[in-house]
């Protein structure tokens, strides 16, 4: 068992289209954000957090939380209230993203 927030499947058929892929343009930065993202080693990189630790609540993985900050900050926010927007604006987006393929 994973000591990380379990991902949902992102095929998962939702009410509103059949699944959450059908909502995301495939010209929308999220998609070129995910790619680069995965693509990167963050272990060698001196992420920590890529070994969850035994107690507590589970973490969302490192790789999740980088892709968060990246959207965001292509949305241009800068102060918590903007971040909350941003995050009303995107929430298909920041869906995806932290949803496994």
């Amino acid at each position: 068992m994973s000591r990380f927030v379990e991902e949902a499947d992102r095929g998962q058929w939702t009410l509103l289209p059949e699944c959450l892929d059908d909502f995301i343009d495939e010209s929308n930065p999220v998609c070129v954000i995910e790619v680069f993202v995965d693509a990167l080693d963050l272990a060698e990189m001196s992420f920590e957090g890529g070994e969850p630790a035994a107690t507590g609540r589970p973490s969302y993985h490192p790789s999740v939380l980088l892709k968060l900050y990246i959207l965001i900050d292509d949305a241009g926010t800068l102060t918590d209230q903007s971040i909350a927007d941003a995050v009303q604006h995107l929430k298909v987006e920041l869906a995806r993203c932290i949803r496994k393929p």
